[in-house]
């Protein structure tokens, strides 16, 4: 029944994505024509022979279905959901663009009112300008509607209906860790029924106000007396051997089956990852955040970013570069080995704000009225401007628009001996900001409040947490009372 009823959620929940997306591609249409000036040539038949309709409506439901978006993980968040939609639609429309390119955009021949596929007619530039309205507006009014249907199912379950009950294996510490777990996060529907001891017997009765319904012999029994629909193996690790014999005897019920591993996640940072190697499961605790699409999204803001500044701000490059030309001897651009992601040195470029005999001294920082710095260099450092050149370093790589500023290969040697977990910091690339900055830790504040912040960015990365940062960058502006 319970089968029944999720394949009857899917084709309603495929159906509403379905109208979705149709509805999606006839409001970027209508854009593309305000934006060309072409309302004029709105019609009903137009709007009936609109092609695109008819390659991204499977091209999304098919990434979608593969994301799993359409299987039941009532435990899935609606961060992971809206992600994978992203995903989704990103993937569906890259295939679309392929196509349309091969195949051309005319899907519908007049004449003969069927649904076929022309080799010719491609309006390349038309497509272009729908599917970038489209890809923004899909997300929205996808995300939209799975926000509308998960409210509506919470409220569904807190009337006590859409329930899935649930049985747990283990009485101990992991198992009414995994209980009070599925009780805080009654949205998901699950519902505890019972406990099943961890042992062959067990002389409770109850464990957090449900029963307990014997020992590990007891299991059958239990599960033909009172059914459930998922089955939660949180065995201590001294059992963990018992839990392959487990699910050969969970073989004989249709039940979900889950393994909650004996790892207490208080201790697990909150950016792990769960992959598996050849039917072994791996937890990664400790690697850069940018590795896959991550790594690929903040590389296309980075260049896409460097750019734009490059040109806004080449007039200002010109200046400053005559200003410190003239304000002595040495070079304009001053080079320094600095260290980025994974402990690999480069050359950062910065306008030179000390005198020329500063550069080779021993490593150390600039403290208020530093001797070193010259007049103009004062200003560039206060406002910042001085480290515009790193701009160059953001096109080649070496560095990235958000992250940690990057340190002195000797600095960094003393740090990691000195700060606990100073080395996080190498797991994503340096940066021209940082949430330290924008927090006002710059110049001479608390190392210490700096390096919790770096690590804080380090732990807690994404996409959107490094355009808040610019945005605060942006807002709070460039000059800083501790920069000297």
């Amino acid at each position: 029944m319970v089968k029944q009823r999720h394949q009857l959620f899917v084709s309603m929940l495929c159906t509403a994505d379905a109208l979705v997306v149709l509805v999606s591609c006839y409001v970027a249409w209508l854009v593309r024509l305000y934006i060309a000036g072409d309302m004029q040539a709105f019609s009903v038949d137009r709007v009936v022979r609109e092609p695109l309709a008819f390659l991204v409506i499977p091209a999304v439901l098919y990434a979608m279905w593969g994301f799993g978006l359409y299987r039941a993980r009532r435990d899935r968040s609606i961060i992971s959901e809206l992600g994978q939609i992203v995903r989704a639609v990103l993937g569906a429309l890259a295939a679309v663009v392929v196509l349309v390119w091969i195949l051309g955009s005319t899907l519908i021949d007049p004449h003969v009112g069927t649904v076929i596929v022309r080799l010719w007619s491609i309006d390349l530039d038309a497509s272009r300008l729908q599917l970038a309205v489209l890809a923004p507006t899909l997300v929205v009014l996808l995300a939209g509607e799975r926000l509308a249907i998960r409210s509506f199912l919470r409220s569904l379950r807190k009337r006590g209906r859409n329930l899935r009950h649930a049985c747990i294996v283990g009485v101990g510490r992991l198992g009414q860790i995994t209980c009070r777990t599925l009780d805080r996060n009654s949205w998901t529907g699950i519902s505890v029924a019972y406990f099943i001891g961890h042992r062959e017997t067990t002389g409770r009765k109850e464990c957090l106000r449900r029963p307990v319904l014997g020992g590990i012999n007891d299991l059958e029994r239990a599960l033909e007396e009172r059914e459930v629909d998922a089955v939660y193996l949180a065995l201590p690790g001294s059992c963990a051997s018992e839990i392959p014999a487990l699910i050969k005897r969970l073989e004989r019920f249709a039940v979900d089956v889950r393994i909650v591993p004996d790892v207490n996640p208080r201790h697990m940072p909150q950016n792990m990852v769960v992959s598996e190697l050849d039917g072994m499961p791996i937890l990664s605790v400790r690697e850069s955040p940018l590795y896959g699409v991550g790594g690929v999204g903040k590389r296309v803001v980075d260049i896409a970013g460097a750019l734009a500044c490059m040109v806004l701000f080449a007039p200002v490059f010109a200046v400053i570069a005559v200003l410190v030309r003239l304000s002595g001897p040495g070079p304009v651009i001053f080079r320094q080995q600095r260290v980025s992601l994974g402990g690999e040195t480069f050359n950062i470029y910065k306008f030179r704000t000390m005198t020329h005999v500063a550069d080779v001294e021993p490593a150390r920082w600039t403290v208020r009225d530093d001797p070193r710095v010259t007049r103009i260099g004062r200003w560039l450092r206060k406002t910042s401007l001085d480290e515009l050149p790193q701009l160059l370093n953001v096109l080649r790589g070496d560095m990235s628009l958000v992250g940690p500023r990057p340190e002195r290969p000797e600095l960094i040697e003393q740090f990691r001996e000195d700060w606990r977990g100073y080395m996080l910091r190498q797991h994503v690339k340096a940066g021209m900001t940082g949430w330290a900055q924008v927090n006002g830790l710059r110049g001479d504040t608390s190392l210490k409040k700096r390096i919790q912040y770096d690590l804080f960015y380090v732990r807690h990365w994404s996409i959107g947490f490094d355009i808040r940062i610019l945005f605060l960058t942006l807002r709070r502006g460039f000059v800083h009372r501790n920069a000297h």
